[in-house]
């Protein structure tokens, strides 16, 4: 019989100390991240020095090459919130409210979520391009061969090379943490908990490939077709994502007693510890192959802007 999560006994051992302790230290970690490069390195544009998480405001709806009109970008980016948007009202119709209870879904939901909010990033600047003002914006634009990202020159008056607004910045965190925690679910699923912790006789369905692939497949093509950076320090709110998650299924293990959506969660083995810090290290990779492909398409593409 499995344990009683809303016994006190289940919570009060070295074990769940040691999860709590890794959970702290990451959330410890995002704070002083975020802390230092999103709030005191931002003060470096008021000295003419561009900070590491800059972002200026048309990057959220430019392409990556500025050949390809940003109605192109627009198109893929409705059609993908299509499909994301139709798989998760599926799950929603067969699984209810309960879909939710996987970190899967979280960063379905998630996905979903940002491609609906890259969509009108894109109509905000199709209708500014469209109206003359950003193609002023790409002939003041230099690529700068060393960092493969895109300085701003003498604008007279164009809207490039001004840092984009609350808005612009969060759309380029989800951007992020879409990358990280697609990155993280798809991962573990095909290469630890398909092979190793699903029975011999469960068959992969549908719902249970889309799931996993799909949104991996629409971001990275999102990836290739935009301008967004991806300064590394972000990888603090994909962690916060998580400890979220995990907080969130702690206290809702403590009021009621019920399975674990994945054993890895599960504080009553005595390897609990070294499978939350395991997992907890696996987001260094799951967001990093994502940060290097962004960094391989500037490097390509540098050549052809």
């Amino acid at each position: 019989m499995a344990d009683d999560t809303t016994d006190p006994s289940y919570w009060l051992n070295w074990r769940f100390f040691l999860c709590a302790l890794w959970i702290c230290i990451a959330m410890i970690l995002t704070a002083i991240l975020i802390i230092k490069y999103e709030v005191l390195d931002k003060r470096k544009i008021h000295n003419n020095v561009d900070p590491i998480g800059i972002l200026y405001e048309d990057e959220t709806w430019r392409t990556s090459l500025k050949s390809l009109h940003p109605a192109w970008l627009l198109l893929y980016r409705l059609i993908a919130f299509g499909v994301m948007l139709a798989l998760l009202t599926v799950v929603l119709i067969i699984d209810g409210a309960k879909s939710f209870y996987f970190y899967t879904q979280w960063t379905f939901a998630l996905v979903t979520f940002y491609f609906g909010f890259a969509s009108l990033h894109s109509i905000y600047g199709c209708y500014k391009y469209w109206n003359e003002v950003g193609d002023d914006n790409i002939n003041n634009v230099n690529f700068d061969q060393e960092r493969s990202m895109p300085v701003s020159l003498p604008n007279h008056g164009s809207t490039h090379g001004n840092p984009a607004g609350v808005w612009g910045y969060f759309f380029q965190i989800v951007f992020q943490m879409c990358s990280g925690a697609v990155g993280l679910t798809d991962s573990v699923f095909w290469f630890i908990i398909y092979p190793f912790l699903t029975p011999a006789e469960h068959t992969l369905n549908f719902l249970d490939v889309s799931l996993h692939s799909i949104n991996a497949v629409l971001l990275l093509v999102d990836i290739v077709l935009n301008r967004l950076r991806f300064p590394f320090f972000r990888l603090a709110y994909f962690g916060l994502w998580t400890c979220t998650f995990v907080i969130f299924q702690w206290i809702v293990h403590a009021c009621v007693s019920m399975w674990w959506p994945y054993p890895f969660l599960d504080l009553s083995s005595p390897y609990a510890p070294i499978w939350y810090l395991g997992v907890g290290l696996i987001h260094i990779p799951a967001y990093g192959i994502f940060a290097l492909i962004v960094r391989g398409k500037q490097l390509l593409f540098s050549r052809f802007s």
